[in-house]
């Protein structure tokens, strides 16, 4: 028998603090060699002291104006959480603490006793209560060593090592992120960060199961590894289920371990979105002594294959993800956390995310290497989902020590995800680090380094022998970016996965078609978040794209500089803040649609994109689609139709200019495109047909005739047909002669919001209906729309405030909510 009781009440918080410092608005002083104690405040777990302070008024929102600079004391201090728990003796012959996060450094007792110390936020860990227990009431207490505190001295020890940041991050098992990002705060502080329970058990229990799944021809394979922690020298029985399949296994005295198959005939296999269905089958294992059941385990899974081919071939390198056989054109999008402080991530925010991005046409999620693991509740949704997940092990950025006690830390990690996440069929690959082996061959760390390891080993040695030993059936990559071979430059973009940064960083966004990638792993441009969430993130008066405020909400190194030479390069001067806003989001969701439309176009020698990034972890102007309040922004509109499973894009080539129609679909599609060429203003000066007839998964390059390419000043567009509208402009926006911005709107209220109607008087570029000015709740189902005179576009807005509001709805049509380029 087993009972498991969460240890999640009671919890007090108290922290040692180097004086002075400012606490809650007052300066706390003391003499320095004798630290000055908090008075114990109320604890959330699992949660973080950030969040504590925040809840008992001790510090202001780390999240707005520039607060976050006033809270680097709480990564330089030592916090203390202690709770009491009844406890009533009974026979037990196992009585174990299990905490699944410490964060990070922390020494555990209970009773005054110490029953064991940890040095990573990510694994899990267990600790022999059966000593230190008593009946009634026990004190639990986990102190938590400053996070800077130990990685100073590991650093100190050891020997510096680079890193892209000036922090020392890579000296501890802790998020990499936490340190700061060019996206995110340091607000590397400690916390009891996942679930923590009392488990009393008799005679064994179930320490581990991990399936491995296969399929051979049609025939679906379930291989069960179970392993047991045994008190008694006993014969057991794993009594295991799949989906209504029994199968009961024996472990006779002496044994702790057995393994289980099951062959389903005919397996219903699981398929990633636009592939197929994602079929999960319940798995559970019972651990029997009979007629007791003793522990229980229980998953889903799902029956597919993945391969990653990175053959060589007449061009270089391959990367094409393969599941079932079929091969995968990667939409993809990369995770950061999505909060900086992780309690506040539970299963329904996880499930509003990743529900974005699936309404986004994204089929991949990379898991990037300077954050976490993320708990089972994200993974068991993009099983559910149909979404992909590469998984990269938890180094990022820098060179991380090789030497004790973090080869062991590393090691123990790495068993314990792959075999927590080993049940999730959405996994698909795991990669041994982001941008390190890039960093060793280009970012001058080889003359810092000298002979010092810098996590070679890692990626070459340790993590695929145990990625082999304790999965056995993903692919396994040393790194992303990654080319295939030592010899070769990490980011040959003729080999394997590359990351593209040139671009954001030194040029403008049309040279991503100078590049001829095999797999982008991350590529990205800036751009501010939503209107509502940058008046909650700052608080400056008036507001203004440079102001104290927004500057610290900036952390990319000269982040304003190069936003302003994108703008520079396309748009009309900007006259205020409302058009720096509307700007640079309109700019960074071009830049993306450019490079994915021709990285598409590319097919199949180019096998996928994974935009950087999906998420934010707080407000901040970045990379992200989706805010850190979680509102959408532009790109992600832009994300919707250029991952459509059918596309249309004009891709120039030479002096001529082509079009490039993708069909990701399961279906054929034939029949006609149309387009027109007009001139500014807007009139149709052309028309063409084109009858096509492409394949499924296949694509087709379409040579325009000379007269149906557009001369200087005029542009190409689509039909609004089944697909999203592809266009091409001679000019940028900044030298076309626009008409100014005519139209007429008609409002029609709904239960729960409105519908805009829009028609066109006279050419409408990239219009947007920026409803969150009027409501921050509001939510809006479409954006940059380019319209021609007489054409119509309908927005849904779904917001209560707005539809019982005549005077929200009269605004809902006029600058700043409603904007084109040319208004």
């Amino acid at each position: 028998m087993i009972a498991k009781r969460t240890l999640h009440e009671g919890w007090k918080l108290s922290g040692d603090i180097e004086a002075p410092v400012n606490v809650g608005g007052r300066t706390v002083t003391g003499d320095d060699d004798s630290p000055v104690n908090v008075e114990w405040i109320p604890a959330t777990v699992p949660g973080e002291v950030v969040a504590d302070l925040l809840a008992a008024d001790l510090i202001d929102d780390p999240y707005v104006d520039d607060t976050e600079r006033e809270l680097a004391w709480i990564g330089r201090t030592d916090w203390t959480y202690r709770t009491v728990f009844e406890y009533e003796p009974e026979a037990w012959d196992g009585i174990d603490l299990a905490f699944d996060g410490l964060d990070t450094i922390a020494r555990i007792s209970l009773n005054g006793t110490v029953l064991g110390e940890t040095a990573n936020m990510h694994r899990r860990y267990r600790f022999d209560a059966r000593e230190a227990i008593r009946e009634g009431a026990n004190e639990l207490e986990v102190a938590f060593t400053s996070p800077y505190a130990y990685a100073e001295v590991q650093r100190d020890r050891l020997g510096d090592r680079p890193n892209a940041y000036p922090e020392p991050g890579n000296f501890i098992r802790k998020a990499a992120c936490n340190f700061g990002w060019d996206w995110g705060p340091n607000l590397a502080g400690a916390g009891i960060w996942r679930p923590v329970r009392l488990e009393c058990w008799n005679t064994a229990r179930i320490a581990e199961v991990i399936p491995r799944v296969d399929v051979v021809d049609g025939r679906g394979i379930l291989d069960l590894a179970v392993r047991l922690d045994k008190a008694a020298d006993t014969d057991l029985e794993l009594v295991c289920m799949l989906e209504g399949r029994g199968h009961v296994a024996a472990v006779p005295a002496g044994a702790d371990s057995a393994e289980i198959r099951f062959e389903v005939d005919d397996a219903e296999l699981w398929w990633p979105r636009g592939y197929g269905k994602p079929r999960l089958y319940p798995v559970s294992v019972d651990l029997v002594s009979r007629p007791d059941v003793l522990d229980n385990w229980h998953s889903r899974i799902g029956f597919r294959t993945v391969e990653l081919d990175t053959e060589p071939d007449e061009h270089g390198r391959p990367y094409q993800l393969k599941v079932n056989g079929e091969p995968i054109w990667v939409k993809g999008v990369n995770w950061i956390p999505d909060d900086v402080l992780p309690s506040r991530v539970d299963l329904d925010r996880y499930g509003r995310r990743l529900s974005q991005a699936a309404a986004a046409n994204i089929n991949c999620i990379r898991v990037w290497g300077g954050g976490i693991y993320e708990s089972d509740d994200f993974y068991a949704l993009c099983d559910h989902l149909g979404l992909l997940v590469m998984q990269d092990f938890l180094f990022a950025c820098a060179a991380y020590p090789e030497e004790e006690p973090f080869w062991s830390e590393v090691e123990a990690e790495a068993r314990d995800n792959l075999a927590r996440l080993a049940p999730h069929p959405s996994l698909v690959t795991w990669t041994g680090n982001n941008e390190n082996i890039w960093g060793w061959h280009d970012w001058d760390w080889q003359g810092d380094l000298g002979d010092r390891t810098w996590g070679a080993g890692y990626y070459h040695d340790l993590l695929p022998k145990l990625v082999a030993e304790v999965d056995g059936t993903r692919p396994y990559w040393p790194g992303s970016p990654y080319s295939g071979e030592r010899e070769l430059h990490p980011n040959e973009q003729a080999h394997a996965s590359v990351h593209i940064w040139d671009v954001w960083n030194d040029e403008d966004y049309t040279r991503y078609r100078d590049w001829k990638p095999r797999f982008v792993a991350e590529f990205g441009y800036q751009a501010p978040p939503a209107w509502a969430t940058v008046r909650h993130m700052v608080t400056d008066e008036p507001l203004e794209a440079e102001t104290p405020a927004m500057l610290w909400h900036q952390k990319a190194q000269n982040g304003q500089g190069k936003l302003q030479r994108g703008l520079d390069a396309h748009l009309p001067p900007v006259r205020d803040f409302d058009d720096w806003l509307y700007f640079t989001q309109v700019n960074q969701a071009r830049a993306i649609r450019l490079g994915i439309e021709y990285f598409r176009s590319l097919q199949p020698y180019c096998t996928g994109a994974i935009v950087w990034q999906l998420n934010d972890c707080w407000p901040v102007t970045s990379w992200a689609a989706i805010d850190g309040e979680e509102r959408l922004k532009p790109l992600w509109y832009a994300l919707k139709d250029v991952y459509a499973d059918r596309l249309v894009t004009f891709q120039p080539e030479g002096d001529g200019l082509n079009m490039v129609v993708v069909n990701d679909s399961a279906d054929a599609w034939a029949g006609v495109i149309g387009f027109w060429k007009c001139n500014a203003e807007g009139r149709i000066i052309g028309r063409a047909l084109v009858q096509m007839a492409i394949d499924p998964r296949d694509k087709a390059v379409l040579e325009l005739e000379p007269g149906s390419i557009p001369k200087d000043g005029e542009f190409l567009l689509t039909g609004r047909e089944d697909f999203p509208r592809a266009t091409w402009f001679t000019k940028e926006d900044k030298d076309m002669d626009w008409p100014t911005a005519r139209y007429t709107t008609e409002v029609a209220v709904f239960d729960g919001g409105v519908a805009v109607t829009v028609t066109a008087d006279s050419v409408l570029r990239d219009l947007c209906l920026f409803a969150d000015r009027l409501d921050p709740d509001a939510l809006v189902d479409k954006a940059l729309i380019t319209l021609v005179p007489g054409e119509t576009v309908t927005f849904i807005v779904r917001s209560r405030a707005i539809a019982a509001s005549p005077e929200l709805q009269q605004a809902l049509v006029a600058k700043p909510v409603l904007r084109a380029v040319n208004d």
